[in-house]
């Protein structure tokens, strides 16, 4: 083996720098920590389902007005040292992961990169981090593909003979702390106006919400390899929406917050307004694209404004006319 590694017929093993291990480190710490509380919070949930509570009146049980209305349900007295010691470990739970989260914010603030996949709907400081902690150096992968399927998000493909190839589910290989924050960041995607909120509403249609929101997130690894190889940043980006992000990392890094702003971002209502019109164009933009190249009829050469599967007269069809404009 030493000899065929020497005349260059073995593939050498990358192995990350110390700041990609630190990263990870940190992104794996983090997810324990959140998987911890979350169990420390069920807990709380069960208790009160076994004493017949019901369901509370405030969407965050463990926020202020749920605690308040926590403290004043009655429970046996076993309950109620299991509600108390629920309540001590996720608060130190969160006093570990405020510790965490803000060694997280200090890199993200310090990479050149990860602030560059800031710019993507969906993604905060915990996704990009964890995306570029997972890739490393981006030029490793030649391409975006070999990205997705290193993530686990490509589609698993059983074929035999010469039966026609069947895709199934997602393979989930790869490491899953990045697949999950990813499918987070399409989630939110989805929502926020813009090329990919229209890309989830089309393949709603055929395929249903959730396989939807998978291909959301194989879209935004895809996206982000493409931002990464080329050093620019997201083309749909919202700047008042990036602003506010950074801002968050600076007070979650020890900023000091200025008086009557609730983060400190000096993003006014028409800028805001400006940057949903901009991302609703894209959106047009997007939904006539997908439209116009939808295959024509069977049998039928390309229809205006439409391309056809197959070529009329041996030549690939054109478009007759150009679309006219978005807006």
């Amino acid at each position: 083996m030493a000899k065929l590694l020497a005349g260059g017929f073995l593939p050498a093993v990358w192995l990350p720098d110390e700041q990609t291990r630190i990263l990870r480190r940190r992104i794996s710490a983090r997810a324990q920590l959140v998987r911890q509380r979350t169990r420390a919070k069920n807990q709380v949930h069960a208790t009160l389902i076994r004493n017949l509570k019901g369901k509370p009146p405030v969407s965050d049980l463990f926020g202020v007005r749920g605690r308040r209305w926590l403290a004043a349900q009655e429970l046996p007295a076993d309950e109620q040292e299991t509600v108390a010691a629920c309540l001590r470990q996720i608060a130190f739970l969160d006093r570990e992961l405020a510790l965490v989260e803000r060694a997280l914010a200090e890199q993200v603030l310090a990479s050149t990169e990860m602030r560059r996949l800031l710019t993507l709907p969906g993604v905060n400081f915990v996704t990009a981090a964890a995306l570029l902690a997972a890739i490393g150096e981006i030029g490793r992968f030649p391409s975006a593909r070999q990205l997705v399927s290193y993530l686990g998000l490509d589609p698993r493909v059983t074929q035999s003979g010469c039966e026609p190839a069947r895709h199934g589910r997602i393979s989930k290989q790869g490491p899953g702390e990045t697949r999950h924050v990813l499918v987070e960041a399409a989630w939110h995607a989805a929502r926020a106006p813009g090329p990919l909120r229209a890309f989830h509403q089309r393949v709603a249609a055929r395929r249903g919400g959730n396989i939807a929101t998978v291909a959301v997130a194989r879209k935004l690894a895809v996206i982000a390899w493409h931002m990464l190889s080329r050093g620019k940043d997201y083309a749909f980006a919202r700047p008042s929406l990036t602003r506010e992000k950074l801002r968050r990392l600076e007070l979650i890094t020890g900023a000091e917050r200025q008086k009557r702003k609730r983060i400190g971002v000096f993003a006014t209502k028409e800028q805001h307004d400006l940057d949903k019109q901009l991302a609703a164009q894209a959106e047009l933009a997007y939904l006539r694209l997908a439209q116009d190249w939808q295959p024509a009829t069977k049998g039928t050469g390309a229809a205006p404004g439409r391309a056809s599967r197959r070529p009329s007269s041996g030549q690939a069809a054109r478009q007759e006319t150009a679309p006219p404009p978005a807006l």
